[in-house]
């Protein structure tokens, strides 16, 4: 297997990823924001939502420059995520995570913009489309699924977040966050293990840090509705150009998932890469390419 890339590798990454800016959002305060263009910026507007526990940077940091280059390109850590997630509002559902966007679009002058989402970042992707259709010109989706809580099994898991969000927050509130996050990672590897897929200590130590940087009660608040999120109802009225990233070898939303969500949309340009779920950042010689492509099929739709 290719070697992904090293901690050094990344840090170059983020020193040429594009700028922050901070933005005011009505009623929630500044939020920092990568963006690549300006109002004036004519190409086509990427909204990156990154996945459930990481931050922008985690997920979409291999892929910064090359979508640079053809796109103008907008990143920020969801509520409650990563150092630099919004920490006001009272909710973090997945609703919540698609106003947002609609709101960073809006304080950037976005008028029309491609969604592209990774695994709970896709389901951010398809409510902001159903939320916010005159903002939504197209939708990428990668590594995810129509809906999450699906088997037994998945709502066992899904009701064992939701039982952490109370203890998370008694602790938050007696200033032991670091405490929280060492239970928080100690039960998740417990059940999930530590296949990574990264081949660098260095880089696996540098993401556990871009995951504790978060609120580990609005983190496990997002991920208890995530559970409940549900587009198979409405996802086949889907009227925008739309491609699907796909991971045959997925452990976390399973690659019969990421076919159903390709199926129930019609006409979908799906892209398949031969690894797992954390291919943005373990794989990105096969995710990178499979994402441009992906990209390329809706912006020129």
């Amino acid at each position: 297997m290719t070697a992904g890339p090293t901690l050094p590798d990344v840090r170059n990454l983020l020193a040429a990823a594009p700028p922050h800016h901070t933005v005011d959002l009505p009623g929630l305060g500044p939020l920092k924001v990568r963006d690549s263009g300006d109002r004036d910026d004519g190409r086509p507007a990427l909204l990156l939502l990154h996945g459930w526990t990481v931050s922008a940077d985690l997920n979409w940091c291999t892929a910064y420059g090359s979508l640079s280059e053809r796109c103008r390109v907008v990143a920020w850590d969801h509520r409650g995520h990563g150092a630099r997630g919004l920490r006001s509002g009272r909710a973090t559902g997945i609703d919540d995570l698609a106003d947002d966007a609609a709101a960073v679009a809006a304080a950037l002058g976005i008028d029309r913009a491609v969604a592209v989402g990774y695994s709970m970042g896709g389901a951010v992707a398809q409510a902001l489309w159903r939320r916010h259709p005159s903002l939504v010109d197209g939708i990428v989706l990668c590594a995810t699924a129509a809906a999450f809580g699906v088997t037994a099994a998945d709502r066992r898991d899904f009701r064992a977040i939701a039982r952490g969000i109370g203890p998370a927050r008694l602790l938050e509130a007696a200033g032991m966050d670091a405490a929280a996050w060492r239970v928080a990672r100690w039960a998740g590897d417990r059940r999930a293990g530590r296949a990574t897929g990264m081949t660098d200590p260095a880089l696996d130590r540098w993401a556990w840090d871009e995951i504790r940087a978060g609120v580990l009660s609005r983190v496990l608040a997002a991920g208890e509705d995530l559970g409940r999120f549900d587009a198979t109802g409405w996802l086949g009225g889907v009227d925008i150009p739309h491609a699907v990233v796909a991971c045959t070898r997925d452990d976390i939303v399973d690659p019969s998932r990421q076919e159903a969500l390709a199926a129930a949309m019609p006409a979908t340009a799906v892209h398949v890469i031969d690894t797992d779920h954390a291919a943005c950042l373990a794989r990105p010689d096969l995710f990178v390419p499979a994402l441009l492509d992906a990209v390329g099929d809706v912006t020129r739709s």
